[in-house]
């Protein structure tokens, strides 16, 4: 039985990232039809071998589809993601929009997949912050193992996370140093070309910045709403790939080397850690991955029952795309979708 999947937004990164992932894990669609803005009608993208044009998303017929894999913003998701829903397609969500919302679940399968079976009262399942994907992948296991008490986590995110523009940004003030031109922020609020922004998202009145809020409630959300945690995000320099440093305390005891052979045989993660030179991930390895990287486990000394770990993982991939596919990949595995 094949499905019919409906990509909005797809001539932006994430939406190029979902038809790639589509095709890579041969997700049984019958259609795919990639849905854009109207100007970009007719425009052509890529899926596999297969050139497709774009259709406008006003002129879409939702109700003959299965799946809608949303990834065009907030304020559009808003507007359409319910209508979407209402025509009985289910809609997995890319933005932020809607992922505290009671009626809607909020999942990363390798951490939550059976709440996906509450997306029935708005037919729309959203995917977390691209920080918080690859933080909760990591935390799970080891929650079940040993029980977080508190997470202190310091993000560095790439330029990608805030969009093609965010990526043109860096691309033309690297160029722009080397050739002693101006440079001038647009995107960003500061240079970021060979520097570091503590600051994605807006401020809110306590200090934290909406980014960091996010990991918090997503985290309580999908994880444990006990678990206390406190995040400091970075923009750095990097195109792609988003990289944490993690502190965790457990209620009870567990060594490194108990949380390393745990790490390994969790779904979604790959560890890769030897005391040597090169012996850890960076952003540069993890790019067009599915997995989550863990590396620099170790114990922290500081605290009972204290880790320390460096989590490293495409953005576009797991952070967006792969996760939205995979929760697709869920409704199908529990039979939740009629299907054609």
């Amino acid at each position: 039985m094949g499905y019919r999947v409906a990509v909005v937004g797809a001539t932006g990164n994430v939406g190029h990232e979902l038809l790639n992932i589509l095709a890579e894990r041969d997700f049984p669609a019958d259609t795919v039809l990639p849905v854009a803005s109207r100007k970009s009608k007719g425009r052509e993208v890529t899926f596999g071998d297969t050139t497709l044009k774009c259709e406008a998303l006003e002129q879409v017929d939702f109700s003959k589809f299965d799946i809608c894999l949303m990834s065009a913003g907030g304020d559009l998701s808003k507007e359409w993601s319910p209508k979407i829903g209402e025509q009985g397609c289910v809609v997995i969500d890319n933005s932020s929009a809607w992922r505290m919302h009671a009626d809607v679940p909020l999942i990363v399968p390798e951490v939550n997949p059976d709440d996906v079976e509450g997306y029935s009262k708005l037919n729309i399942i959203a995917n977390p912050n691209c920080s918080t994907a690859q933080l909760v992948v990591a935390l799970k296991p080891l929650h079940d193992a040993a029980k977080i008490k508190r997470v202190v986590v310091s993000t560095y995110q790439s330029v990608s996370g805030s969009g093609k523009a965010g990526a043109d940004e860096l691309f033309n003030q690297t160029r722009a140093i080397y050739v002693n031109d101006p440079v001038e922020p647009q995107q960003f609020t500061k240079q970021i070309a060979f520097n570091c922004i503590p600051h994605i998202d807006v401020f809110m009145e306590d200090g934290t910045t909406k980014e960091e809020w996010k990991m918090v409630a997503e985290t309580k959300k999908m994880l444990d709403p006990k678990i206390k945690l406190t995040a400091t995000a970075v923009r750095v320099p990097v195109f792609v790939g988003h990289s944490e440093a993690v502190n965790i305390e457990f209620e009870n005891e567990i060594t490194e080397e108990e949380a390393r052979n745990i790490l390994r045989e969790a779904p979604g993660c790959m560890v890769v850690d030897k005391r040597e030179d090169g012996g850890y991930i960076t952003p540069v390895e993890c790019a067009g991955e599915y997995a989550t990287f863990i590396s620099r486990i170790r114990e922290d000394a500081t605290v009972e029952n204290g880790l320390n770990m460096w989590v490293v993982s495409d953005n576009l991939r797991k952070g967006a795309a792969l996760n939205a596919v995979q929760i697709a990949e869920t409704l199908v595995n529990k039979g939740l979708l009629k299907g054609a």
